[in-house]
């Protein structure tokens, strides 16, 4: 058993969807969230940009904050640096792409997927690689979704702005008769509503954030990794960013839980 807290990163709120399902499953688990907001949003930045930029957080992570695993809660991120992070990290890493397109796949009824996701992300191609290794029947169709994320850093979740903007952006998934769309970044599911109005409710809309948690937990259960204490965790946050604004904004998206928040910087890489 182990008592050190799980460590996870974002570029900002979006990965709030995540500890938040991981606060939910785990609650006994200890948790240290950083927020990247002094540079999001990631997706637009060059993938070289993005995974150097993970490399730093998750080093800090693991060296200053002690942590026995790390979660990129960020699908760009994810893309960029998951295997690099891998080979260079003395604990287990997890991330949002793999968990994520498997509920997909089990999820979809005539085998056309939807993917929409940053300008990073799917340039990457990591969800048709993630598709191909599943060895899966089905069709992918993936869309960007550029400006999403800064609808929901602001705090504009239900504008007519954003839902005209659903409504260029979605238009490629909708006309390939999707009848599930995989939510590929975090901070989409904060603009779950206006997506499944433009979409239509006969399509099943998935976030990885739940089944990374169960990702999580399955991992902790097999290397013994569980916390030993009994008792409800403690949850800090750290923004690279405007700490009041992450504080108020976070504590909207998470709830109660996101309390303090500390102010961390990292030097350009």
């Amino acid at each position: 058993m182990d008592d050190r807290p799980i460590g996870m990163f974002d570029s900002g709120f979006g990965g709030l969807t995540v500890a938040r399902a991981l606060i939910d499953l785990l609650p006994d688990e200890d948790l240290v969230y950083v927020g990247d907001t002094g540079r999001y949003p990631y997706g637009p930045r060059p993938l070289e940009e993005v995974r150097e930029f993970a490399r730093q957080i998750a080093a800090t992570l693991v060296t200053d904050y002690a942590v026995k695993m790390v979660v990129v809660a960020c699908n760009t991120a994810a893309a960029a640096a998951l295997e690099l992070l891998r080979f260079e990290l003395d604990v287990p890493v997890v991330g949002v792409i793999d968990p994520g397109i498997r509920a997909a796949v089990q999820a979809t009824r005539n085998g056309r997927v939807g993917v929409i996701g940053t300008v990073g992300t799917i340039n990457s191609s990591a969800y048709d690689r993630a598709v191909r290794s599943l060895r899966a029947p089905v069709r992918l169709t993936s869309a960007a979704c550029p400006g999403f994320v800064e609808f929901v850093e602001r705090g504009e979740t239900d504008s007519e702005q954003v839902h005209v903007l659903a409504e260029r952006l979605l238009d490629p998934v909708r006309r390939a008769g999707v009848d599930t769309l995989l939510l590929g970044c975090t901070h989409y599911p904060f603009l779950a509503r206006t997506i499944a109005d433009v979409m239509g409710r006969q399509v099943v809309l998935v976030s990885s954030a739940d089944e990374t948690a169960f990702e999580v937990r399955s991992i902790l259960s097999e290397t013994g990794l569980g916390r030993r204490s009994a008792g409800k965790g403690s949850h800090r946050f750290v923004s690279s960013g405007d700490v009041d604004v992450f504080r108020a904004l976070g504590r909207r998206m998470l709830g109660p839980e996101l309390d303090q928040v500390e102010a961390r910087s990292w030097p350009e890489p």
